[in-house]
């Protein structure tokens, strides 16, 4: 008897865990559409890009090249950013092909914010949350067709996240 009631409570928990995920990716708590960059088996974790004080070298240590502006990356960003520990970024693209997306803040300690990786068949979109220092540009790195392409916007804070 007590065999039928554990298996009983092993198939309740595994169906109580999948509903909350179903319904914490309902409410967009969590994502299956994107992974980072680093998480596929063949890929590394791009520690030395995530240290860089500089975008520009970041961008270099991530990809190799440098990207083209393109109006075909859409940066959403505020204009004002009255709490830089929270600053709403999203980009979208029409462009196809695309294979990852990476946030970069010019002026924090670490150029590097965030960088995902963008499974094929996948809409290129993605929104994230960035800790900004102070007033800064955002640039959205889009990499699709093998090429990479830039947005760029300011963004003024008035309160620093990154200790000011």
């Amino acid at each position: 008897m007590t065999t039928t009631l554990d298996g009983f409570a092993a198939t309740r928990r595994l169906i109580l865990k999948g509903a909350g995920a179903i319904a914490l990716r309902g409410l967009g708590v969590i994502s299956v559409s994107v992974t980072p960059v680093f998480a596929a088996a063949n890929d590394k974790y791009p520690e030395d890009a995530f240290r860089q004080k500089g975008a520009a070298d970041a961008i270099q240590l991530l990809y190799g090249r440098t990207a083209e502006a393109s109006d075909k990356v859409k940066l959403d960003a505020p204009e004002i950013a009255e709490n830089g520990a929270v600053v709403p970024i999203s980009v979208s693209t029409t462009l196809t092909e695309v294979t990852s997306i990476a946030f970069l803040t010019s002026e924090n300690p670490n150029a590097l914010a965030a960088v995902y990786r963008i499974p094929p068949g996948t809409m290129p979109s993605v929104a994230n949350r960035l800790k900004m220092a102070k007033t800064s540009d955002v640039i959205v790195i889009v990499e699709a067709g093998g090429k990479l392409y830039s947005a760029t916007k300011e963004v003024k804070v008035t309160v620093g996240g990154c200790g000011g």
